[in-house]
């Protein structure tokens, strides 16, 4: 078993074995790699595991180094799953090794598989984050009457406001709604320069999907596609959303588009426990599955705790919503690329 580095030669293979093999997800694509290096400028080394001249094991790594968030090697950041996909065991012992190796090479505080399965019992582990998935069935009323009642109650509330559902070749319109939505929460924001890199890599596969009354921008998200499974990943909507139930119809209206195009799952992604967006997933009937994120401390001596629920970043986050928008989406970008 050989332990290679991906280079645009394998680019094609590796993209094959991730789209056949059931342990990989959409954020094993290779396109990350060009994604995280050309949006956020972290180094990545994307390793394979080869026998017989054959893929048989994939590992996509980034570093993140900050003076004020630290130092690590994930896999991968900016994405909900990733770890190691492997046909057997030997491929995913090489890649493990292969990983810690370079994880003490680099001296990082900590080696991270936000992975679907946890394989080390030794490492540390958070219970933080929970996915939300859920089959979609074959017919649009189907799955209309799938939804929780109250829930259901709020989709057809939406939908006599005469909410319209529109696909999108830019991201100027989700940039609006996304950003004012999380700046209302006193969260960083990504650039526009990585949802424009996202659309350019992964192309028809990354979708945007805007929501109006009229000339009114509601609400928009994009998604991501991956074999039968939708992914909606980014969102937000406007002020008015909330009054026009906005966002119910914008989940409803991308359920009911991936229904007819013939898609099985709807991937509603992570959220942390205790946060609205969990209830919110909760309300639509999606049950959570916890994500055991593994963690192998190299350097560190404890797990840092850059998340929004940590008490200590209260203060901040109420400054930065109290900080005008422009100012806001001008210096979130430079923090948001060290969280990862």
């Amino acid at each position: 078993m050989d332990i290679k580095v991906l280079t645009p030669a394998d680019v094609g293979r590796w993209d094959e074995f991730v789209l056949a093999s059931p342990n990989a997800t959409f954020f094993h694509r290779s396109g990350w790699k060009k994604v995280i290096e050309k949006a956020f400028g972290h180094r990545c080394t994307f390793l394979f595991a080869e026998a017989d001249g054959r893929i048989q094991g994939v590992l996509p790594l980034a570093e993140v180094k900050s003076r004020l968030f630290g130092h690590s090697l994930v896999s991968l950041p900016f994405c909900v799953y990733a770890g190691i996909a492997a046909e057997n065991d030997a491929a995913y012992a090489a890649l493990d090794k292969a990983a810690q190796d370079l994880a003490r090479q680099l001296a990082v505080e900590h080696l991270e598989y936000r992975t679907l399965e946890a394989r080390h019992p030794d490492w540390q582990h958070k219970e933080l984050y929970f996915t939300f998935r859920k089959a979609i069935e074959p017919e649009v009323d189907a799955n209309m009457l799938a939804i929780p009642r109250k829930q259901r109650a709020m989709v057809r509330k939406a939908i006599k406001f005469e909410l319209e559902g529109q696909l999108d070749e830019g991201i100027e319109r989700f940039f609006t709604a996304y950003s004012i939505s999380v700046h209302r929460l006193g969260t960083p924001v990504f650039s526009k320069k990585y949802f424009r890199i996202l659309r350019e890599v992964f192309g028809a596969d990354c979708e945007v999907l805007t929501i109006v009354r009229g000339n009114d921008l509601v609400a928009s998200v994009m998604s991501f596609y991956f074999r039968d499974e939708v992914l909606p990943y980014y969102g937000g909507g406007m002020d008015i959303a909330r009054e026009l139930a906005g966002n119910d119809f914008m989940y409803w209206d991308l359920l009911r588009r991936a229904c007819e195009r013939g898609y099985k799952v709807f991937d509603f992604g992570r959220s942390k426990i205790g946060t609205g967006a969990y209830d919110f997933k909760k309300n639509w009937g999606f049950e959570p599955t916890p994500l055991p994120y593994e963690y192998q401390l190299v350097t560190a001596q404890a797990l840092p705790d850059n998340n929004p629920l940590n008490p200590k970043y209260q203060r901040f986050i109420r400054i930065w919503q109290q900080m005008p928008i422009w100012m806001a989406n001008m210096i979130g970008p430079h923090i948001v690329k060290n969280l990862g």
